[in-house]
């Protein structure tokens, strides 16, 4: 509808653009003819010209009132004043008359249609204009400048002011309003896009603030429990609740609210689920290789999700009986494909096999790992061939499902 609409406004406001036209241009020949034949003494084809033109014109204003349309009348309008530029070019001096310039409004009404008719105008005129040159310079039709010698300035005068006042009076105000009209539109899109841009920062603050509340919950429902097991479920489920609010509050903070610097993002996560999980233990150093790029929120937050899962269990389990150990986190770019990611996780701890640990095969974390992957489409595969756990996590920056400033 609002569509609709502003394709409305537009052809209303073409319609109105080559009314004017039309009324201003006949008045201005009606008037110029006068002053040709009585003024002027210039007695044959240019002031019949000026007096045809505005017969033919308003004739073809009055059809516009019957048939309704304006690509008709602009086209009929156009031809007319072609036609009729020409006639008044060839008897009044050729590619010296000071009418010449006509031509170029004529260029400038059919832009005011379409861009297409502007353009075939502006290729007519320029092959009109190179033809009344030749015409003139190689005498190939004999044609008489019916502009006595005594009214050649005044004519020239005339043709200036007709050109002038046709360009100022419809198209430069045309102009001027429509450049009003964008600058209006512009400030309150861009008014429209900051509110948008507050509204969504707010949200991001919101669900934050929400999935803080949620981990404080978690928390105070695993001290109410004396359960072990229970506790260890408890505290895992409030890591990824936390992993996803730290996103939405780099969202919060971040001028962009469509992506957020990965990088500092994930040093921020494996510093907190370092204090968190392994508070007490080894000694674990952190490895961080990731570039500085950005990526989507539709990708970050199961990316981050997968991190803490596979930081998480090779905090729990890939150290057991070591005094210190080391965690490394890398992402690559793959240069065959377009947003394809390589994400490398890996430890230098014990490591597991498939017929290791039974407890942790079975975890929901292993099976959260593999179906981020998918829905990253791409896999997560354990790399036998090193030591430790290492995990290629292949995915894609997936597409934003809800654009951020709508």
């Amino acid at each position: 509808m609002h569509n609709s609409a502003k394709k409305n406004s537009r052809l209303s406001d073409k319609t109105k653009l080559l009314l004017k036209f039309n009324y201003t241009s006949s008045l201005l020949s009606i008037v110029f003819g006068v002053l040709c034949l009585y003024f002027l003494e210039i007695k044959n084809i240019v002031p019949h010209a000026f007096f045809t033109y505005t017969i033919l014109n308003l004739l073809n204003v009055v059809m516009f009132k019957r048939h309704g349309s304006l690509l008709v009348m602009a086209v009929v309008t156009s031809l007319l004043s072609l036609i009729s530029t020409i006639i008044i070019i060839l008897y009044s001096g050729g590619i010296n008359s000071p009418f010449l310039f006509v031509l170029a409004l004529i260029v400038l009404a059919g832009y005011v249609v379409t861009s297409l008719f502007g353009k075939i105008y502006l290729y007519s005129v320029l092959g009109i204009v190179s033809a009344i040159y030749a015409v003139g310079k190689l005498n190939i039709i004999i044609l008489t400048n019916e502009i006595p010698d005594a009214s050649r300035d005044n004519f020239s005068l005339l043709s200036a002011l007709f050109s002038v006042y046709l360009l100022g009076a419809i198209f430069g105000k045309n102009l001027l309003k429509t450049h009003h009209r964008l600058y209006k539109s512009k400030t309150e899109i861009e008014a429209q896009i900051l509110e948008k841009e507050t509204l969504l920062k707010e949200i991001h603050h919101r669900v934050k603030n929400n999935l803080q509340t949620v981990s404080s919950l978690l928390s105070m429902q695993g001290r109410n429990t004396t359960n072990e097991q229970i506790k260890k479920i408890i505290k895992s489920s409030q890591n990824r609740v936390i992993s996803m609010a730290m996103i939405h509050e780099m969202l919060y903070t971040n001028d962009n609210l469509s992506k957020i610097q990965f990088r500092p993002y994930v040093e921020e996560l494996s510093a907190f689920l370092m204090k968190s999980v392994a508070d007490s233990g080894p000694t674990i150093d952190l490895n961080i290789d990731v570039p500085d790029i950005q990526l989507g929120i539709d990708t970050a937050i199961p990316l981050g999700l997968l991190i803490n899962e596979t930081i998480t269990n090779s905090l729990k389990y890939g150290f057991e009986g070591k005094k210190e150990g080391q965690i490394t986190i890398g992402l690559q770019k793959e240069e065959s494909e377009d947003n394809s990611y390589v994400l490398t996780i890996s430890d230098n701890g014990i490591g597991f096999t498939d017929e290791g640990n039974s407890t942790l095969k079975k975890s929901l974390g292993l099976k959260l790992i593999h179906n981020l992957a998918r829905q990253l489409q791409g896999s997560a595969l354990k790399d036998e061939s090193k030591e430790g756990t290492t995990y290629n996590i292949k995915f894609k920056d997936v597409p934003q499902t809800l654009s951020p400033v709508a």
